[in-house]
């Protein structure tokens, strides 16, 4: 190693140090900060994100860049780590370091306005704070420029290279051939899932997480799982990886599989290489990608017949009074039901891109300048009207569920979608690469489908796209058609 990408390689693993000490401030805040602590917290995460602007974007180091982009000696994974920080120093160089205190405080705000706003089921606690969000995203997106939409720029710093005109595409695909397949369905005789309603004390349902997550591979020595009111994972180091859920004593979804989706990010963030701390190839390749591997375990495996034949045991023990009388396939089908819903989070499969889809366009109208924050309540329950076919019965239980928007999130939702379908490709060639991968899930035999996520996507970091990824794995680019067959091969079984 030369002696100036030695000097890039420990300034970045510095800049990240500060950054962890961030994402541990980001913990906090929604775990376990006190209520008052509000106001020091925006000083110290706006100090923090200062820092770390202040660092990254220094002569300096923007002099030692320039100086490894001439660098012939550089490996290629080196060569790719020093392009790929080029490419943020070009963004970030862009904001100056007012900006990126600004944006922290109000952000920081802005998440407390949202979390009292849904605790008392009101908006208008949240709606001045959404507004400085939303203003700062529209400055954002002008500062860093876009070709054809604002929301473009915003788009890129999620999913690098991902456009609304492509993701148009995307979700037409879920209206011409989704929506008609989920509509067959609701159609057809439901599955009985009431049983899934029944009291589940709170313990228990933890302790059968814990076990779940172990069997995933969830390092608990570089881990730990809390509550927190909307369920989240964040990477401060492959040795230091923390995940959240929540819990709902008469509705099982709320802790088990939110558990197993955090767990699926996770096991991302544990699986990347430590050794490149700070630097692109120590860091996830996209939120696509990382969507792709909670979804990925959530559903291609967590709610898979294979999966519960191996865990069933579990419910069946910590409840006998309810999952003693209910056979396997039973609940089966009830934790894949397919019904409208007002939470994303708790939604089927296959709704739950029509709650995405929902969520892109309000953020595509906000970014254009055809609705306001103060008409989101109203525009969000015709939305859901509209493709849901529900009526919304609170803002608690509409606009104010997720925590997104007030971290600033814009753009971020449509990753959920490309996540799963990405999941879908990547697991169908699992499968094929995996000798007996079906039985090996059958056991309770989890390793070799993590290892071959560990080799494939997560020692890969960011040294390559999410389609070059795609394609390295599978052959091709992301291909809708894939979760397509993975769910009516799945529901045609369920719904006969």
């Amino acid at each position: 190693m030369s002696e100036q990408y030695k000097a890039f390689s420990e300034h970045l693993h510095k800049i990240g140090v500060v950054g962890s000490i961030g994402g541990l401030l980001g913990w906090d805040n929604e775990v376990y900060k006190p209520e008052k602590a509000m106001g020091i917290r925006s000083e110290q995460n706006a100090f923090i994100s200062g820092l770390i602007h202040e660092e990254f974007t220094s002569a300096d180091f923007v002099k030692l860049v320039q100086a490894l982009l001439e660098d012939k000696s550089l490996s290629k994974e080196q060569s790719i780590n020093v392009t790929k920080v080029n490419e943020d120093l070009i963004k970030q160089t862009k904001f100056n370091k007012e900006f990126i205190q600004k944006q922290s405080v109000i952000i920081s705000e802005a998440f407390g306005k949202w979390h009292a706003a849904k605790t008392q089921n009101n908006f208008s606690l949240f709606e001045e704070s959404l507004e400085k969000v939303v203003a700062l995203c529209k400055e954002s997106a002008e500062i860093l420029g876009y070709e054809e939409h604002p929301y473009d720029a915003l788009l890129d710093m999620y999913e690098p290279g991902m456009t609304t005109k492509k993701l148009k595409v995307i979700f037409a695909n879920v209206k011409e051939q989704l929506v008609p397949y989920y509509n067959s369905l609701l159609a057809k005789k439901q599955v009985e899932a009431s049983f899934l309603h029944n009291k589940f004390e709170k313990q228990k349902q933890w302790d059968i997480s814990i076990e779940i997550l172990k069997q995933m591979g969830y390092d608990f020595g570089a881990g730990r799982q809390d509550y927190a009111p909307h369920p989240f994972s964040i990477g401060m180091h492959p040795t230091d990886v923390r995940i959240t859920t929540r819990v709902d004593e008469h509705n099982l979804s709320e802790l088990i599989w939110s558990a197993i989706h955090e767990g699926g990010h996770a096991l991302y963030e544990q699986g990347l290489d430590a050794e490149y701390f700070g630097q692109p190839q120590g860091v996830a390749a996209s939120l696509g990608i990382h969507e792709s591997q909670s979804r990925l375990w959530e559903n291609n495996v967590g709610r898979s017949l294979s999966y519960w034949k191996a865990n069933y045991h579990l419910m069946q023990n910590a409840f006998p009074e309810t999952f003693g009388k209910v056979e396997l396939m039973d609940f089966y089908k009830a934790i894949n039901k397919v019904e409208p819903g007002f939470i994303r989070t708790n939604a089927d499969e296959i709704s739950y891109h029509l709650h995405v889809l929902i969520r892109f366009e309000i953020e595509v109208a906000l970014m254009e300048d055809k609705i306001k924050v103060k008409d989101l309540p109203e525009f969000w329950n015709a939305k859901y009207k509209e493709y849901l076919a529900v009526d919304v019965p609170s803002n608690t239980l509409g606009v104010l569920q997720d925590v997104h928007w007030s971290h600033g999130s814009l753009g971020y939702f449509p990753t959920y979608s490309i996540g799963s379908f990405y999941a879908a490709q990547l697991f169908s060639h699992a499968e094929k690469q995996i000798p007996q991968l079906k039985e090996k899930i059958e056991k309770g035999e989890l390793s070799e489908l993590l290892s071959w996520l560990r080799t494939n996507i997560h020692v890969k970091g960011k040294l390559y796209t999410s389609e070059e990824i795609c394609e390295q794995v599978t052959g091709e680019k992301l291909n809708f058609d894939y979760f397509m067959n993975y769910v009516k091969a799945k529901y045609d079984g369920i719904y006969k």
